[in-house]
This record gives C-alpha cells, structure tokens and sequence, in this order.
C-alpha cells in the first residue's frame, strides 16, 4: 500500500513549550537577603548600649513592629512581583498560541479550496458543454421564464377596486386623486428606507409608498417596528441574514408556515434574538407592534409575489423591512 500523508502536526509555538519549574527565583533569593539584612540591623540595635544595658527600641510593641512589619513588606512585595511576572509570560504564551491556531486555520482554508478547486473547474467545464449541445440543437434555454415588464413599469402591489357609490346631488366633496399604483422598484427601495438624511431619491420613494394605499400600511408598521428595535441596539445593518431560495419565499406567498418555509428566518444573531424575546415578553407595546407588522407583510407580499421575479424576490429580501421580518418572525415562532 502506498505510504499514506501523515497530518502535519500544528505549532504552537511558544505555547507548545512547558514553562520550567522555578521553585526559588532572584525574587525569592532578593526577599530573603533583605530580610537577613533587616534581622542583622536589629540585633545590632537591640544589643544594647556602651554600659550593657538594652536600650529602649527594643520595648514593648514598637520592637516587635520594628521587626515583623520590614519582613512582611518585603515578602508581600516579592510575592506580587513573582505573581506579575507569571501573568506576563502567560499572556505572551497566550499570545502565541492565538497566533498559531490562526495561521494554522487559514492555512487549512487554503488548503481545502485548492483541493476543491479542481472539482469545481470540471463541474464547470461540464455545465458549459451542455449549454453550447443545447444552444447547437437549437432547444430553448430557459423556456418557463415569463416575460415581464421593466420592473419601473409593474405595479408592486395591485390596489383592490374602488367602490363606486351612486352620485349624490347637492353634494360638493372633494374626490382624492387616484394615482398609479407603486412599481416593483420603487416599492423594494422604500422598504429598504432611505440610506442618511441626504439620500434625496430614497426619501422621494419613501413618500411615494407612503401615499400608496396597497403599501403604506406595511411601510407604517416596518417604521414602527424598526424604531423600537433600535431602542435595544438592534440594527438591520449589522445583522447578515441567511438567504433563502426564491421559491421558498413564494411557497410563503401561497400560504405555507412552519418549517416548510424555516429557512426563511435566516437570522441567527443570537444577542438580537435574545433581546428581540425578552421584548416580546414584556413590553405589550412591542409585541402588539410586532404581530402588525407580520400580518401586513403577509397580505402585501402575497399580492408583490403574483407580479415579482425570482430577482426582485431576492431584491426584497435584502431590504431592512424584510431582515425586520425575519427576526420578528423567528422571535413570534412563524417558522415553528
């Protein structure tokens, strides 16, 4: 059998080597000096005077402070010196191996994609014969695919039929003015808000869902539900959601809850999540807010998904209102 690659063993480093045993060190061997030095200055001063007689520093309480607190001192500050000094090789230790299983892990990832590499280049080769075979036998590529309209011209979200009322004589009302129904790009970009206060276009969009009767319920309860999220710190912009497939979010549209659709709550930040449930809990408010919210983005998304590609599909859901679902919805249980 051929001789098979034994794994390289990791570094370490400076963690790798075991610290020697120092049972005395200068520290200790310093204290101890000092303190002989100190026990011999007290018996030259206890020994007494020219006449014989012990003199009177060694009396009473003041002799044994004179001798005991010197030493205490001196050994506390060995002691604590000792103790510095072993923090400070052990960080330097910890340091290393940090820096070892760093290098160790990206070289690993390396290592990994060069053995994938091959793989994928053949995967490739293969899906490009197929394509040139079927573009030379003339079949048509991507048949199922409907023609829609530019995505500036569609409406987002149709509007249901106005009732008409029989007119009434000797009265003067005003009509409101019925204006065209948002389209499928301005309504993705006003769910996603306007970027700073000097995003002029977005604020333009913004007022333009806002004076959309199909969208501007669901606009109004996504700013509600992002203003009391950002009470807690929890903002759309630091979280990275997982994507979910296109034909996920339509089986949503269609009706489907549960785990059919559980990888829709791609949300996995867990200090969000967390405190988005403890405000679910607690704060009536919040939770009143959030149930809002989850039902008008269920009825408007049913009617956007009728008219939306699998792109503009994809589009929404990288918006701010549709990461705010995704958390909220996970938090509520909707993909239980």
């Amino acid at each position: 059998m051929p001789d098979q690659a034994k794994p390289t063993p990791l570094d370490l480093g400076l963690y790798a080597r075991e610290a020697p045993a120092r049972r005395i060190t200068i520290i200790e061997l310093g204290a101890a000096a000092l303190t002989c030095l100190w026990l011999v200055a007290v018996i030259v001063l206890n020994s007494g005077g020219d006449d014989g007689t012990p003199t009177r520093f060694a009396d009473g309480v003041l002799t044994i402070l004179a001798i005991l607190m010197p030493i205490a001192l001196i050994w506390v500050a060995a002691t604590a010196l000792r103790t510095a000094r072993g923090l400070r090789e052990e960080a330097a230790r910890l340091q290393a191996s940090i820096d070892a299983m760093r290098a160790a892990y990206v070289d690993q990832q390396q290592r990994a994609t060069m053995d994938l590499r091959p793989a994928v280049v053949e995967k490739l080769e293969e899906l490009v014969e197929s394509t040139r075979a079927a573009q030379a036998a003339g079949a048509p590529i991507f048949s199922s695919l409907r023609a829609l309209a530019p995505p500036e011209e569609r409406a987002a979200v149709i509007q249901p039929a106005p009732v008409v009322d029989l007119p009434q004589p000797g009265l003067a009302l005003a009509t409101p003015v019925e204006r065209d129904p948002i389209s499928v790009a301005d309504f993705i970009k006003a769910l996603n808000f306007p970027e700073n206060e000097h995003d002029k276009e977005g604020f333009r969009t913004l007022r333009r869902a806002l004076e959309d009767r199909a969208t501007e319920r669901l606009i109004r309860a996504s700013q509600d539900v992002l203003t009391l999220l950002s009470q807690d710190g929890i903002y759309m912009d630091d979280l990275r959601p997982d994507r979910a497939r296109p034909e996920i979010w339509r089986r949503f549209a269609q009706g489907e809850r549960g785990r059919a659709v559980a990888a829709l709550g791609g949300i996995h930040d867990r200090s969000s999540l967390v405190l988005a449930a403890g405000r679910m809990k607690k704060d009536p408010v919040f939770r009143d807010a959030a149930h809002h919210f989850l039902r008008h983005f269920d009825r408007t998304f049913m009617e956007f998904e009728k008219n939306a590609s699998d792109a503009e599909i994809v589009a929404l859901a990288g918006t701010r209102t549709a990461r705010a679902f995704m958390l909220i919805g996970r938090v509520a249980g909707t993909f239980d």
